[in-house]
């Protein structure tokens, strides 16, 4: 079936699914299959719960009308999204980054949608199958979509603009991410890079933080720039407080002057001034953009702030990497508290580097005074430490239970693997 037709149907049925388990009444089910899973097998199942129609890409023998067969489930759930971004003229601004890039593309959300319908990735469904995913839950009433794009090695987010054809791009930042698969941290910039080089050959727009002189090098070529940072950008801004709460200044912003988030770390204050800059760059009047940010909440254990009887917690613990654990640690030393406990669990995708990059964070950690300091998991076994040490987050758990901390104030932080909220379950 060409990629026209199958449109036809997906406007009759404008729902895609992938997971049975999830599938509503009219659904376009993707039998999509991987290393350990093979939705071909469903598709009879998928039809009994109520999807109009499957998709596969092994041959039906029951030659059921209602299942269709492509060559690849996967490139064609592609080709479709690629199909339905065509239909549109609007700004699709892409978000990538190594550390923030979910808080950034949230915040941006926010702002936007205070004035226009805008759609953007749930959640971090932000790979080869989130992201045209994205793309074909984008209503005709949009105004902006906003799509955020992960990767872990290079040539992946080239991938995704081949069909998500972004009009606009935000790089946040380039870190020690996924390290592993990117070959080293000049990787990590050529692979983040691949958003730049799209916009540069399209004659797009990117919102660049020129606090970072490597994303300046980076931009060279492209044209349409809107700047922020802390000096010398469109939009400029300075951190006022986090004490735990992040409190912005906006210079020469009417309606903005100050901007008093509920997020934890002055880590944020780039995401902060990117979402201002979008908000403004489009029009967003300056009263909503403050509301927007306002009254935005961390959830899903990213900088979440836990009030826990006496104890106040960071919990931080979505994902973890070089960059964004050295940021976490330092402002959590400049916090002015009483009491301190670091539980922090190992970094994954590190490759090659993890034994010292690990190291490079007890060094970090030695610089500073703590209460207590707790290390989770992975290459911790492998450095040199004196702290305590334990083998999962549920052997923490049981340490965390019996310490009775009353007016503290604890960081919990490590890579999504190693699941650190559990220490509070």
């Amino acid at each position: 079936m060409r990629i026209e037709e199958l449109y036809q149907l997906y406007l009759q049925h404008p729902s895609v699914q992938t997971d049975t388990r999830k599938l509503k009444n009219g659904d376009l089910f993707f039998a999509l299959k991987g290393d350990n899973f093979n939705g071909n097998k469903f598709a009879l199942q998928a039809l009994e719960k109520g999807a109009a129609y499957a998709i596969v890409d092994e041959a039906d023998e029951n030659n059921n009308e209602r299942i269709i067969l492509v060559d690849d489930v996967l490139s064609t759930l592609q080709q479709l999204a690629k199909h339905h971004r065509l239909q549109f003229s609007i700004p699709f601004l892409a978000i990538t980054g190594s550390n923030g890039k979910t808080t950034t593309k949230e915040l941006i959300h926010a702002v936007l949608s205070s004035h226009f319908r805008t759609y953007t990735t749930e959640g971090n469904l932000n790979n080869h199958i989130g992201i045209p995913l994205t793309l074909l839950k984008v209503k005709a009433d949009a105004e902006m979509a906003v799509v955020e794009m992960g990767a872990n090695h290079q040539k992946e987010i080239a991938g995704y603009c081949t069909y998500t054809l972004p009009t606009h791009g935000l790089i946040n930042n380039v870190g020690k991410a996924h390290l592993e698969g990117f070959g080293g941290i000049e990787g990590v910039k050529k692979g983040k890079g691949e958003l730049y080089d799209f916009l540069r050959e399209t004659h797009g727009s990117i919102f660049i933080n020129t606090d970072f002189g490597y994303l300046v090098d980076m931009s060279k070529g492209i044209e349409k720039q809107i700047s922020y940072g802390t000096d010398g950008a469109t939009t400029t801004g300075a951190l006022v407080s986090s004490e735990p709460f992040l409190i912005v200044k906006i210079e020469q912003q009417p309606g903005i002057e100050l901007i008093n988030t509920q997020l934890v770390g002055d880590y944020n204050l780039p995401n902060v001034l990117a979402a201002v800059a979008v908000g403004l760059h489009f029009g967003v009047p300056s009263e909503k953009i403050k509301t927007a940010i306002e009254e935005y909440h961390p959830s899903n254990s990213r900088s979440q702030l836990i009030e826990l009887n006496s104890n106040t917690i960071i919990l931080d613990a979505y994902n973890a990497n070089p960059s964004s654990m050295k940021l976490a640690i330092e402002n959590f030393a400049r916090l002015a508290a009483p009491k301190k406990v670091l539980m922090l669990g190992a970094m994954a995708e590190l490759g090659d580097e993890s034994e010292a990059e690990h190291l490079n964070i007890i060094d970090l950690i030695n610089q500073y005074q703590w209460d207590k300091v707790v290390l989770v998991g992975g290459d911790f076994a492998k450095t040199p430490h004196l702290f305590e040490f334990f083998n999962s987050s549920s052997e923490a758990r049981e340490w965390f239970k019996n310490q009775h901390f009353t007016n503290t104030h604890l960081l919990i932080k490590g890579s999504r693997s190693m699941k650190m909220e559990e220490i509070l379950g």
